[in-house]
């Protein structure tokens, strides 16, 4: 198989789980408790904890551990009042903010341009129109990889006494995230997208920056999300994070070559292709695509057949009729956007594998064509 849906999520690498494993055998000590076996967790899980830490700079007590990035973006965006958001979200902020509008609560979607990327004067101007507890954004969207320019955002929204959540799930462990120059105040993560295990993420949370708790019990998380600790989670995301402190930046060179290799492939052999997203601030690993005249879905099944794995855009909003709200957003025609793919790369893929993929893409979209009297 060819694995090209690592945005969706990633295979655990094997000294990750080298590190899951003893949790799973004798280390298996509730971290609350007192004595030795519950000692041993605690340690384990704070190391998970300072690993993390350490891939953002931050100090360790500025993370707190979720089930996900899911929970992590609906924490940040739960009981706020005003919030600004764009139209670009993923489908975990979009219902959030969904969920406050329906409760009586304003929200406000800043659109985005033809490449997905908002206006940082837009968002601002948004903001001051009311009384804003909360600006959520993305920075490397799910779908094309577009980055936003959210370091000419987040100190201005310091300035204005307003909280900055980003939603860092796809940026965290493939590109540099500095929280300070972004000006975040909270920021959401997860293991599952950067060869750790699925079931466990984080909201980085500025020291001083006052949230509600997700849950109520005992006095776990710093008080803030109580339930006994998903340690085996915590020590593979601590193990993922070491991993991509040390790798990122030589894996992001690699990644975004061979991602430049299969785009020239696919375009060079295909007429009528459309990219999708921003040329140059994207993430390296992740290329959309439209093929005119071919839905994705189509495409998907014949790969498939092909032991080939790529994916119609976010997991999340898999099965879903629609084309891709982010798509439509860019002024994407919706019958373009319905026939889009997107390739997404990372860990274990290299030049051979792009090779075949536009090998075997060729033929597939040709007779979809035929099929369709294109």
């Amino acid at each position: 198989m060819i694995y090209l849906d690592h945005n969706a999520t990633t295979p655990i690498r094997p000294e990750v789980r080298a590190a899951m494993l003893p949790c799973l055998q004798g280390l298996f000590g509730n971290p609350s408790s007192l004595h030795t076996p519950g000692r041993r967790a605690r340690q384990a899980v704070e190391s998970g904890r300072a690993a993390v830490a350490a891939l953002l700079h931050m100090p360790p007590e500025s993370i707190h551990f979720t089930s996900g990035g899911t929970e992590a973006d609906n924490w940040a965006l739960r009981c706020r009042r005003r919030v600004v958001t764009s139209a670009v979200e993923h489908a975990a902020v979009i219902a959030a903010a969904e969920a406050l509008r329906d409760a009586g609560n304003e929200v406000v979607t800043v659109a985005v341009d033809g490449e997905g990327r908002i206006d940082p004067e837009a968002v601002l101007v948004a903001v001051d129109a009311g009384h804003t507890d909360l600006v959520s954004l993305i920075l490397a969207n799910n779908e094309t990889g577009t980055l936003q320019p959210l370091a000419e955002i987040g100190p201005q929204l310091r300035a204005r006494g307003v909280l900055f959540h980003i939603d860092a799930v796809q940026a965290v462990g493939k590109i540099p995230v500095d929280l300070e120059a972004l000006g975040a105040d909270l920021l959401s993560m997860s293991a599952h997208k950067i060869n750790g295990p699925k079931g466990i993420g984080a909201l980085y949370v500025r020291p001083g920056t006052e949230l509600k708790p997700w849950s109520l019990g005992g006095g776990h998380e710093y008080g803030l999300r109580a339930g006994t600790e998903n340690v085996a989670g915590i020590v593979g995301f601590g193990a993922a994070a070491d991993l991509r402190r040390n790798e990122m930046a030589t894996d992001a060179t690699i990644v975004g070559e061979l991602r430049d290799r299969l785009q020239r492939g696919i375009t060079e052999a295909i007429a009528d292709v459309v990219v999708h997203g921003s040329q140059v601030e994207r993430l390296p690993g992740t290329l959309n695509v439209s093929f005119r005249g071919v839905e994705a879905e189509s495409i998907l099944l014949g790969l498939d057949l092909e032991g080939i794995a790529v994916s119609s855009g976010s997991a999340c909003t898999a099965g879903a009729p629609e084309p891709s709200h982010v798509l439509l957003a860019m002024g994407c025609e919706p019958r373009l956007a319905a026939g889009a793919v997107r390739f997404s790369l990372g860990y274990g893929n290299d030049v051979a594998e792009m090779d075949r993929v536009v090998e075997i893409l060729v033929p597939v979209v040709e007779r979809l064509r035929a099929l369709s009297m294109y």
